[in-house]
């Protein structure tokens, strides 16, 4: 694994905390066929964003309910603290097991 995959995975977490996950998502599609790191470090972000999405949904009906809010909170929260950690281990040369999401892309 070379530099220029560490510093390319790195990137798919990181984009993804300043809003930029199509920009991520563009880039693995991009970059996958050319480094199984990147590869494995974007299927992993995508399954994330896929996850994110989905639980708030489900958050957001459940907000008539009010717990829907408390939900979204802690969805913000993780995402932030999750997506901090993939990016160091990333940029480490790790590939980062999202805990808690489903895996559609394996």
């Amino acid at each position: 694994m070379t530099q220029d995959d560490k510093t390319l995975g790195g990137l798919i977490p990181l984009l993804g905390i300043f809003g930029f996950s199509i920009v991520s998502i563009i880039l693995w599609a991009v970059k996958k066929d050319e480094s199984e790191f990147v590869d494995e470090v974007g299927k992993e972000y995508l399954n994330f964003v896929i996850s994110l999405i989905i639980y708030s949904a489900v958050a957001g009906i459940l907000v008539i309910i009010l717990v829907g809010i408390v939900l979204l909170i802690a969805i913000g929260i993780y995402s932030l603290v999750v997506s901090i950690i993939a990016t160091i281990k990333a940029f480490g040369g790790e590939v980062y097991q999202y805990p808690l999401i489903i895996r559609f892309i394996k």
